[in-house]
């Protein structure tokens, strides 16, 4: 297993780790195989999409209105109700086939880690790298 650590400036923020697992991938030597990626927080997530200004700013302000402002029962400890119930609508892992020692990805898709209640100085992300039988 790896760890991808890294920092957000915002607090909603979309972070391309694409490299970083085709890094990963690279240095487990796995041609066929699974590459899981996990995140470890539960005020951020994870997404595939395109890596487009525009779309990921779209993207930041669908985020962070997706949920309307309400009294939530957890605000009362840390005021960030909103970003846990957005990870968990969204969701925290993503699981990218490997072929031929490379993520299978489609021609625009990248792997973005979604951060809901930054700014953060260091926030973790898992990659396993899991070879086919």
């Amino acid at each position: 297993m790896k760890t991808i650590t890294l920092a957000s400036a915002q607090a909603t923020e979309l972070l391309d780790i694409t490299s970083d697992l085709h890094n990963a991938v690279a240095e487990a030597g796995i041609e066929e195989g699974v590459c899981s990626v996990f995140c470890l927080h539960t005020t951020s997530c994870l997404i595939v999409n395109e890596n487009e200004h525009g779309l990921k700013q779209d993207f930041e302000a669908v985020v962070r209105d997706l949920l309307p402002q309400a009294p939530f029962r957890h605000d009362c400890v840390d005021n960030n109700a909103r970003s846990h119930l957005t990870a968990g609508i969204v969701g925290c892992n993503v699981m990218i086939p490997v072929h031929e020692g490379r993520l299978v990805l489609g021609t625009w898709q990248s792997v973005f880690f979604v951060e809901l209640d930054g700014p953060r100085p260091r926030r973790s992300v898992a990659v396993q790298v899991i070879p086919c039988a």
